[in-house]
């Protein structure tokens, strides 16, 4: 669908959920916890799934779901709680199935579980770096796969995935993280070409927002700017019938939007068709190579190849 039209007012239609599914993954807080509740305000019903554990990860418990569950049901709305981790296959397919049962069907899914354990990377046990690994990149894998297949059936679907800025650009104390959230990224790439012919779009956001994982680096003024209230509407849109895109990244927070992608520089052909380049040749033309100039984006790997083809092509003529 296009965007909103504009009524008779002038106003924008009003994005609605009304008979959509939704499962928010996390939504025990923070983010997560928005997102649910601004998508039961306009209409939809919403899996509210939250491990319910610490920061890190440990301990689990059911407070967290049932009360922002609590909260969409003193607003009018209908929503159901959901206690499986998203790191194990069984716990991913148990949210989704919770879904189907509960209300049928599942129309949007936001991954959106996340946990922190930083440590520099020579401090970094392997159990820090798995941990993390698990909930992040394969808890995002283990909940979306069994979400795209009931989609798939319904030929309608939105999923948002969860990126962060120290994937995106990097972070001092967070390799695991850094490389789980761009991880996410490489699995948009290839699931969006798979997803598309069955009209599911998938995007992903990387929001600056006051939540439990950041609450102890952002100063007090920054964590009331950065409300989650700020990020959602941006996750609303992307959630909704009216959206176009897919396979975009977004950054959000504090009410500025972004959109962050990876640009490939002009291709640059060294030599004559099949005459290998000395590594001096290459250091002499490192200025050309690393110029962003004329860069462009691809859409995925074919596209990518087809430009060194056409440009290895042309050089040899």
């Amino acid at each position: 669908m296009t965007p909103p039209e504009m009524d008779s007012q002038g106003q924008r239609e009003t994005i609605r959920f009304d008979d959509r599914v939704a499962i928010v993954t996390g939504a025990g807080a923070g983010l997560g916890r928005v997102y649910a509740l601004e998508l039961a305000k306009r209409g939809a019903r919403v899996v509210v799934n939250d491990l319910g554990g610490a920061q890190d990860g440990t301990g689990s418990g059911t407070t967290a779901s049932d009360s922002v569950v609590a909260e969409i049901k003193d607003l009018g709305g209908e929503a159901v709680s959901s206690y499986d981790s998203v790191a194990t296959p069984e716990g991913g397919k148990n949210i989704v199935d919770t879904a189907i049962k509960t209300f049928g069907r599942v129309d949007i899914l936001i991954n959106n579980a996340g946990i922190l354990r930083d440590k520099s990377l020579l401090k970094m046990e392997p159990e820090l770096w798995k941990a993390v690994l698990e909930v992040h990149l394969n808890g995002t894998y283990n909940v979306t796969r069994p979400a795209l297949a009931n989609m798939r059936e319904n030929a309608y679907g939105r999923i948002v995935f969860t990126t962060s800025a120290a994937g995106l650009y990097g972070n001092f104390g967070q390799t695991n993280y850094s490389a789980a959230k761009m991880g996410v990224i490489g699995f948009m790439n290839s699931a969006k070409l798979e997803a598309m012919k069955y009209n599911i779009k998938i995007n992903t956001v990387a929001p600056v927002a006051a939540t439990r994982m950041t609450e102890n680096i952002m100063s007090s003024e920054r964590l009331e700017m950065a409300k989650p209230e700020f990020v959602a509407p941006l996750v609303l849109y992307l959630c909704s019938e009216h959206l176009e895109d897919t396979g975009m990244i977004f950054n959000a927070g504090m009410g500025c939007f972004s959109r962050a992608a990876v640009l490939t520089g002009a291709v640059v052909k060294i030599g004559k068709k099949g005459e290998i380049p000395t590594p001096e040749v290459v250091a002499a033309n490192m200025d050309r190579i690393k110029s962003l100039d004329g860069s462009v984006e691809f859409t995925n790997l074919r596209a990518a190849m087809a430009s060194i083809d056409e440009a290895a092509g042309a050089a040899s003529q």
